[in-house]
């Protein structure tokens, strides 16, 4: 077997959420990563503009993280999810239950954000249904929404591209519509001041039609950020909470991207100043050195759960690797990290400066919106004459080439600092955007 770092057939890997073709053509291969960079296999050095997915938020290669993995892999590589556990998978589950609102305090562990949505949807149908509300089995979800790619988070979801491959996808499922207007809200820093009625009186209506009593739950994001970082405006989750808490329909925010520091907070509930019913995280939780997702359901959900069944399996679900010890004892070193490092309160502190250097991008050429909160940003382009996205993708590639990596969706871009980032870090991010959008003109 070959041990060079540059494969010479790529045709047996198919890249998720990539134009393979595009990509085979002129392939973009990382041999290694440290702190703030990657390594090309060619010997470049890549500032990493993204926190790999909006997961790395220590950056690559933390020593706490790295050692711990080493030494749990040589004690104990994994151990089996059902009916048996392991001392450090209660120890993280109180370390997160601790980070979020009072009254959140049971974590059900899982691999990955999609995962955690699934098993929130599920929780939610089965609190109903314990409560003798199984007629509560509607879900409500929102336009350009991401819940991950398992059926119940593509059926929840809006992202046109993420459904209509792979059929109807779950019944009963309504759609909130798109919490932001780029014709009063563009460039607007952090939330914007406008009426969240405009946008929630489409819930109101939608429980109308239906019922309160067939409604189980909504999910949103506290922000929308693989959409491309768009803030709803103030007070939105407060009255989204009050609307749905008044009708008996759970709330489910999904903290993939917002838990764990990225607003400057432990997670969207905190930093918002609410408490949901069920959120689901991922990414963060252990610096994605390992798969990991989890969701932390409220004590009324899991008691409600548990005491409806006197004996036996009282939730039928679980995974394989649910709390793998490889995983546990990343998030055990990476929620250490973050309390030794004060990582939410360096977040906070930087925020500000990231976006003015952020918002130092107007003017820049095709730059149509510029949005920020904490250390989330997110750029709209103008189109490309030849078509959507290709922008977006340009500018992508761009910035690739001259030494930055950032996200593009269309043609909006992300760029989510790694959370640890000094001033000189968060600078030299937006310069080498500078520099890539100027280069496209």
């Amino acid at each position: 077997m070959s041990t060079s770092p540059i494969p010479n057939d790529l045709s047996a890997y198919w890249l998720p959420f990539t134009a393979n073709k595009a990509f085979k053509a002129a392939p973009r291969l990382i041999t290694g990563a440290k702190g703030q960079f990657y390594t090309t296999a060619d010997g470049r050095t890549v500032r990493d503009g993204f926190s790999g997915l909006w997961c790395s938020i220590l950056g690559h290669g933390h020593p706490l993280v790295t050692e711990a993995i080493i030494r749990q892999a040589q004690a104990l590589d994994y151990s089996p999810a059902f009916n048996f556990a392991t001392p450090a998978a209660f120890e993280l589950a109180s370390r997160v239950a601790a980070q979020f609102p009072a009254g959140l305090e049971h974590v059900f562990f899982t691999n990955s954000g999609s995962e955690a949505v699934d098993t929130a949807l599920k929780m939610a149908l089965t609190h109903h249904r314990a409560r003798g509300e199984g007629t509560r089995t509607r879900f409500i979800g929102r336009v350009n929404g991401y819940h991950g790619v398992g059926f119940g988070g593509l059926s929840v979801g809006g992202m046109a591209n993420n459904r209509k491959f792979f059929g109807p996808g779950l019944p009963g499922v309504d759609h909130l519509p798109f919490p932001y207007d780029p014709t009063l809200d563009a460039f607007t820093r952090g939330e914007p001041q406008r009426d969240p009625m405009l946008y929630l009186k489409e819930l109101e209506a939608i429980i109308a039609l239906h019922d309160a009593s067939t409604i189980a739950a909504v999910i949103v994001e506290p922000m929308i950020g693989s959409a491309g970082v768009f803030i709803p405006p103030a007070g939105y989750l407060q009255k989204l909470r009050e609307i749905s808490e008044r009708h008996g329909i759970l709330l489910i925010l999904d903290e993939v991207i917002t838990g764990f520091g990225r607003l400057g907070a432990a997670n969207g509930a905190s930093f918002f100043g609410i408490t949901p019913d069920l959120c689901t995280m991922a990414k963060g939780i252990n610096n994605a050195a390992i798969p990991m997702g989890a969701v932390i359901a409220s004590r009324q959900i899991y008691d409600t759960i548990l005491n409806a069944t006197p004996t036996g399996v009282e939730f039928f679900h679980g995974y394989t690797y649910s709390a793998h010890p490889l995983a546990v004892a990343a998030g055990l070193a990476t929620q250490q990290a973050i309390h030794e490092e004060g990582l939410y309160e360096h977040v906070a502190r930087l925020a500000p400066l990231f976006e003015e250097m952020l918002h130092s991008l107007r003017g820049e050429p095709y730059v149509t919106d510029i949005r920020n909160l904490g250390l989330a940003g997110g750029l709209t382009l103008a189109p490309h004459p030849d078509g959507p996205g290709l922008r977006g993708y340009q500018l992508f590639v761009k910035a690739y080439e001259l030494g930055v990596a950032i996200r593009s969706n269309g043609d909006t871009i992300a760029i989510a600092p790694i959370l640890n980032s000094n001033e000189e870090d968060i600078a030299q991010v937006i310069e080498l955007v500078r520099r890539a959008l100027r280069a496209l003109a």
